[in-house]
């Protein structure tokens, strides 16, 4: 991949500059000095000493800044944040050199990662290890929609249809009732089955979308149709820090919010967008309920996933904000989401990472488009839907 080269070349051109430029410092360090006065008289001069210091100056500039300049304009990883401190810190003493390394690192590991990527899908691309016997429905979560150039899934679904896979979208409101949602899912479920000529689907919901699609199951009539359903992170139990704060924020303040997102999300495409019917599905009270009315369909293969953040600070805004009252009122969590809440069906994972970061409730749909150590959510789901595929689904 062209760029993956260029990221390459432009971190060998960095690594260049940090050979380089101590041995070169060193050199006109100790020639100042006169260090090198028994070579000659030359060497003792001044301006030539000067002449020196202006060349090595231009050439480790060249080289600095080539390998900078193709690094920020070729690595993904990096992102603004990198950027913008790279800029900020560029002209501070140590400072430069700790975000040269952060910099150069974070580069690297992109382009070793994304290469062995590719690799390993070119080993099994004639295997389609995720082509399975019916296409998968990605079901969003709360407050987001499908959009065609802002994919809710990340990269996600390029990696899944990279080893085969079919994929659609639930395509439906992304502030609802749960009941109202499944409604809609209904009817994306049997578009699907129309257009496409399938039999069933297997349905890889997140979050809330987890919620609608059980109900759509239970409630609606395209049981038939669906041959499994892995929940995401979905707070099926859910979110006793919901109840709390529904309890305590003012009525006035919530129709003000309501109404905001509302008419935001309604330009965005929602019909009828419902911001606090939404949030109250998901309180731990509805959820209670919604489980003893909304039971599983026999035939249908139930599994859940769930994660545990580590670090409050690498959930993002706003699960940085959140984990704290979650971890209070719901314990271990994924910034959102209770530990608690995540189980239901036949088969649970809990995802959990060593060292501080851990995995939040947008990793998991890979929100920040972010590669870390411990956990390869592109790899997570290409091997949740070989998994589905060696069911037989």
């Amino acid at each position: 991949m062209a760029r993956l080269r260029w990221c390459r070349a432009g971190c060998i051109i960095l690594m260049l500059f940090c050979i380089t430029v101590i041995p070169a410092g060193l050199y006109l360090i100790l020639g100042f000095c006169g260090f090198f006065s028994g070579l000659g008289s030359v060497l003792d001069n001044t301006s030539y000493w000067l002449l020196k210091l202006l060349g090595v100056l231009i050439i480790e500039n060249i080289i600095f800044w080539s390998g900078m300049l193709i690094v920020y304009a070729t690595s993904k990883q990096l992102g603004v944040r990198w950027r913008v401190l790279g800029l900020l810190c560029g002209m501070i003493p140590i400072a430069h050199l700790v975000m040269l390394y952060v910099i150069l690192k974070t580069a690297w590991l992109e382009v070793n990662t994304e290469t062995a990527r590719i690799r390993r899908n070119r080993a099994r691309e004639g295997v389609q290890i995720c082509k399975t016997k019916y296409p998968i429905l990605l079901v969003h979560g709360v407050f987001f929609r499908d959009f065609e150039h802002l994919n809710y899934w990340g990269r996600v679904p390029e990696e899944l249809e990279a080893n085969g896979a079919t994929l659609y979208y639930g395509n439906h409101n992304s502030a609802s009732a749960v009941d109202d949602s499944a409604k809609e899912l209904e009817k994306r479920v049997f578009q699907i089955i129309e257009e496409s000529g399938c039999e069933k689907l297997n349905v890889i919901a997140h979050s809330k979308g987890g919620l609608d699609m059980r109900t759509a199951l239970s409630k609606t009539s395209i049981a038939p149709y669906i041959a499994s359903l892995t929940t995401i992170n979905t707070p099926h139990r859910g979110c006793e820090f919901a109840d709390y704060l529904l309890g305590k924020v003012p009525e006035k303040q919530k129709e003000t919010v309501a109404a905001a997102y509302n008419a935001g999300a309604a330009a965005l495409g929602d019909v009828n967008p419902d911001f606090l019917a939404a949030v109250y599905d998901l309180t731990s009270e509805n959820c209670t309920r919604r489980n003893e009315e909304v039971k599983d369909v026999p035939g249908v293969y139930y599994q859940s996933v769930g994660s545990k953040l580590n670090k409050p600070a690498s959930g993002r805004f706003p699960l940085n904000l959140t984990y704290y009252l979650v971890k209070y009122f719901d314990g271990a969590n994924d910034g959102l989401v209770g530990e608690k809440s995540f189980p239901w069906g036949e088969h649970y994972e809990f995802l959990k990472v060593k060292g501080k970061r851990g995995i939040s409730h947008g990793d998991m749909i890979d929100l920040n488009r972010e590669n870390f150590p411990g956990f390869d959510v592109r790899e997570f789901y290409v091997q949740l839907v070989a998994d589905l595929k060696k069911k037989g689904f």
